[in-house]
């Protein structure tokens, strides 16, 4: 994960990012986003960060198809560089909203995603920057829960259910 986030902050880099704003969509981007921001700092950025909370699932494992917004970023976004982090790019709806909300706002977005689960689009977006392809597996770890539990883990792991759950 590590070496792919350095990876990911050379590539947004060459963007040559002007008044750059990272975006991270909590709750399951807070990790990546952290270690994604050092990262950009070795690279000689210096980005402001603010935060949207945006949820599809709340307690569930399945999306609920309605993106809502639970916290939305403080700074004006228009005229600005954005990086908006994601944790999982799944069915794209999440991080389709809020693409589409801070570029009315004026801002130019780009999406940077941890993880992307191809084939499982709902809405048509793909990430400008993917970490990682993931098999179609419910994962928790590095930021990312089932139902609140197992954001602290410091890796990617898979939740297993028993046969027919």
């Amino acid at each position: 994960i590590a070496k792919r986030n350095t990876e990911l902050a050379k590539a947004i880099a060459d963007t040559h990012p002007k008044d750059l704003l990272v975006v991270a969509i909590l709750k399951g981007s807070f990790m990546f986003a952290a270690d994604l921001m050092r990262a950009l700092h070795h690279e000689g950025l210096m980005p402001q960060v603010e935060f949207m909370h945006l949820s599809s699932y709340r307690d569930a494992t399945v999306s609920s198809g309605q993106v809502v917004i639970l916290k939305d970023v403080e700074s004006d976004v228009r005229d600005r560089d954005v990086i908006l982090i994601d944790d999982i790019l799944e069915s794209g709806r999440t991080i389709a909203f809020a693409k589409d909300l801070l570029a009315a706002r004026g801002a130019r977005v780009l999406t940077c995603c941890l993880l992307e689960k191809p084939g499982k689009r709902a809405v048509s977006i793909e990430a400008d920057f993917v970490g990682f392809s993931c098999p179609d597996l419910f994962v928790v770890g590095y930021g990312m829960d089932v139902a609140h539990s197992y954001r602290q883990l410091p890796y990617i792991g898979v939740v297993e259910t028993e046969a027919g759950e």
